[in-house]
C-alpha cells in the first residue's frame, strides 16, 4: 500500500504541530505556568494553537487516506491537502495576532477553509461509498 499524499500530508501535519508544540513549552518556560493558560496571551495563543491542530488534523488525515486508498483523483485529492494543509498553517499565524475584536483575517480564513475542506472531503467520500 503506497499513499504518498496522505503521507506528505501527515509529515508537514506532524512538523506543524512539533513546532507549535515547542512554541507552547517555550511560552510555559517563559512564564512558569505548568498546567493550564494563566492570564498570558502569547500562552493561551501557543496552546490553542498547537491544540486546534491536534483535533482538526486527524480527520482530514484519515478521509484524506480513504480516499487516496480507495483510488480517487490524485492530483484533485493534492489540491485538498495542500489547502489543508495552508489552512492550518493560516489558522495558526492568526492565533498569533492580538486582536480584541474579530478574529484576525488568517485566522478567519483557517478556520473557514479547514471546515469546507473537511465537509468537502466527507462528501467525496460519501459520493465514492454510494
Amino acid at each position: 500500500m503506497h499513499l504518498p499524499i496522505t503521507g506528505f500530508t501527515a509529515a508537514a501535519l506532524a512538523i506543524l504541530l512539533v513546532l507549535l508544540a515547542l512554541d507552547t513549552i517555550r511560552n510555559r518556560f517563559r512564564t512558569r505556568t505548568a498546567f493550564g493558560l494563566g492570564d498570558d496571551p502569547g500562552l493561551t495563543s501557543a496552546s490553542r494553537a498547537h491544540g486546534n491542530l491536534a483535533e482538526n488534523a486527524p480527520i482530514a488525515l484519515i478521509l484524506i487516506g480513504l480516499l487516496e486508498y480507495g483510488g480517487a483523483d490524485p492530483r484533485i485529492l493534492m489540491y485538498f491537502a495542500v489547502a489543508f494543509v495552508t489552512a492550518r498553517l493560516l489558522h495558526a499565524i492568526g492565533l498569533y495576532i492580538p486582536s480584541k475584536g474579530p478574529p484576525p483575517l488568517p485566522r478567519a480564513l483557517g478556520v473557514t477553509a479547514t471546515l469546507l475542506i473537511q465537509l468537502g472531503l466527507a462528501g467525496w467520500l460519501i459520493l465514492r461509498l454510494l
